[in-house]
C-alpha cells in the first residue's frame, strides 16, 4: 500500500491515522493497530517511521501547530489597520481549528497527558505561538506606533487564555458545544484589551 507514496506522505498518513483513532477512542486507548488500520499501512511500516505511539503523537502535534502558525502569519501580516490584522489572524486560526476536528483534540487535550517529552514539546510550541503573536503585533505597530510592544510573557498569557476559552466552549472529547469560530469576538476583545492597556507597555 505504501509503494506509491513518499516517506513524507506515509508519515502524514500515520499521524492522520493517529488523529482519527484518538477522535474515536482517545489517546490512552489507541493502539498501533488502530493507527495502521486508519493509515492503511502495516505495523512494520509504522515502526520504520516512529519508535512508538508517543513519537507519532508528538509528530502529529508538531504538524498541527506548524500548520496553525503558518495560517496565522499569512492572515495577520497582510496589511490594513492593526485591528483588521489582529481580526484576520484570529479568524484564520479559529477557522483552521474548526476545519480539522480530529487533530484539534490532540492539540487541546491529549498532548498534555502524554509524558515528559510531549510536555516539553508543548511548552516549546506554546512559546512559538507567543513569538508569532509578538511578530503580528510588531507588524500592527507599523500601522499604529501607539500600540505598546507585546512582551513574550503577555503573549504566553494570551496563548494560554485563548486555549482555556476553547476548552470552555467546546468539549474536545465529544465535539459538543459551540464552535471555535464563535469565539472570534471574545478573542479579539482579549487581544485589544491587552494591547490598549497603558501599563502593558511596561511588561517587557
Amino acid at each position: 500500500m505504501t509503494s506509491t507514496r513518499t516517506a513524507e506522505e506515509v508519515r502524514e498518513a500515520l499521524t492522520g491515522g493517529l488523529a482519527a483513532a484518538i477522535a474515536d477512542k482517545g489517546y490512552a486507548a489507541t493502539t498501533i493497530a488502530d493507527v495502521v488500520m486508519h493509515a492503511r499501512v502495516s505495523k512494520r511500516t509504522f515502526y520504520e517511521h516512529f519508535t512508538d505511539k508517543e513519537a507519532c503523537l508528538m509528530a502529529l502535534y508538531e504538524q498541527g501547530c506548524v500548520y496553525l502558525l503558518a495560517v496565522v502569519k499569512s492572515a495577520a501580516t497582510g496589511g490594513g489597520t492593526w485591528k483588521s490584522m489582529i481580526n484576520d489572524g484570529v479568524t484564520a486560526y479559529l477557522n483552521a481549528l474548526e476545519s480539522m476536528p480530529a487533530v484539534t483534540r490532540t492539540l487541546l487535550v491529549e498532548i498534555q497527558a502524554a509524558g515528559p517529552k510531549a510536555y516539553r514539546l508543548r511548552q516549546q510550541m506554546q512559546r512559538r505561538f507567543a513569538d508569532t503573536l509578538v511578530e503580528v503585533v510588531d507588524a500592527a505597530r507599523a500601522a499604529d506606533p501607539a500600540i505598546p510592544k507585546l512582551s513574550q510573557l503577555l503573549a504566553i498569557a494570551l496563548v494560554g487564555g485563548v486555549h482555556e476559552m476553547m476548552l470552555q466552549v467546546s468539549d474536545p472529547y465529544t465535539g459538543a458545544g459551540a464552535s471555535f469560530t464563535s469565539l472570534a469576538t471574545a478573542v479579539d476583545e482579549l487581544v485589544y484589551a491587552i494591547l490598549t492597556n497603558p501599563w502593558s507597555a511596561g511588561m517587557e
